[in-house]
């Protein structure tokens, strides 16, 4: 069993500082782990320099990739690269795909997320038909995302709609969201019912509200670990039951995957999102080692 962890720019023989606790932790409880060229692999076209410094196993070997997040065309040419290695990533890239991108794993959680409708980004993307789209929410608030991730720290101008009915504010936040995003911007916009969740705090930078939320991680669609989502904001110690939506985690088609939970002013429990297990991320709270030593004593 590997880690596959990035590597810092201009230093290829060192994790990448992000991850160098989760390396740390990793080697504790027994992993081994390789080093890519995460610039290599995004930025340019260049496999076998993105992959110098890992070396072919002599037998198959399971993997988790630990880094930066990938697009799945990205995800896939590392996925067959490390596999010319003897090295398996957990996850297949329509295992990736399906948790990374939100419209593919929407109808598993449908019924215990808030409404959304997601619109493609192609040569035929106009307002008139976003807008007819937007019906189905009456006059509700929404929030804007693409098909991976939010500007949620650029609350006001890049994520939040007052109003689903005002044409003006869902094409200022939507033009905002593209300008920012850039090359960035992963496939298609999703517009998402904005939900009341429990209260923490506002982000001492952005401001932007914070909820009670959490991260769940899976492996083999079994509960691994559970994290208080902010690193700020005061948590009541309350955490939610261990089987929540276990039977949507049974469904979910990946190995290993996230599920981001939240608690609205009602008390209910909603999913959030999903993700890839690989490139979420671990809040400051968690206890790396003990998420490792799980990791490894679940495989």
């Amino acid at each position: 069993m590997r880690i596959v962890f990035c590597s810092e720019p201009f230093s290829p023989l060192r994790v990448d500082s992000a991850y160098e606790n989760e390396a740390d932790a990793a080697q504790v409880v027994g992993f081994e782990f390789d080093l890519i060229d995460f610039e290599a692999l995004a930025d340019g076209e260049n496999l076998t320099a993105a992959l110098r410094k890992v070396k072919e196993q002599s037998a198959p070997v399971t993997a988790f990739y630990r880094g930066w997040m990938l697009n799945p065309e990205k995800y896939a040419q590392l996925y067959m690269a490390l596999a010319e290695r003897n090295i398996n990533l957990i996850n297949s890239p329509a295992q990736y795909k399906h948790c990374h991108y939100l419209p593919e794993s929407y109808s598993l959680i449908e019924n215990f997320t808030p409404a959304t409708v997601s619109v493609k980004l192609d040569s035929d993307f106009n307002f008139d038909d976003v807008f007819r789209q937007l019906s189905v929410f009456g006059d509700k608030p929404l929030i804007l995302k693409d098909f991976v991730k939010s500007r949620k720290h650029e609350w006001a101008e890049a994520c939040f709609i007052p109003s689903s009915s005002d044409r003006a504010a869902v094409e200022r936040v939507v033009n905002r969201f593209r300008e920012l995003q850039g090359d960035d911007l992963n496939e298609g916009l999703v517009f998402r019912e904005f939900v009341e969740f429990q209260p923490l705090a506002a982000h001492s930078k952005s401001k932007m509200p914070l909820t009670k939320e959490f991260r769940l991680f899976f492996l083999d669609g079994e509960l691994l670990d559970s994290f208080e989502y902010w690193d700020e904001g005061e948590y009541d110690g309350s955490r939610p039951p261990d089987n929540i939506f276990a039977d949507v985690a049974r469904s979910v088609q990946s190995r290993f995957f996230t599920m981001d939970i939240a608690q609205t002013v009602g008390g209910e429990w909603q999913i959030v999102e999903l993700g890839d297990g690989q490139v979420a991320g671990l809040p400051d709270n968690a206890d790396i080692q003990r998420f490792y030593r799980e990791l490894k004593n679940r495989l």
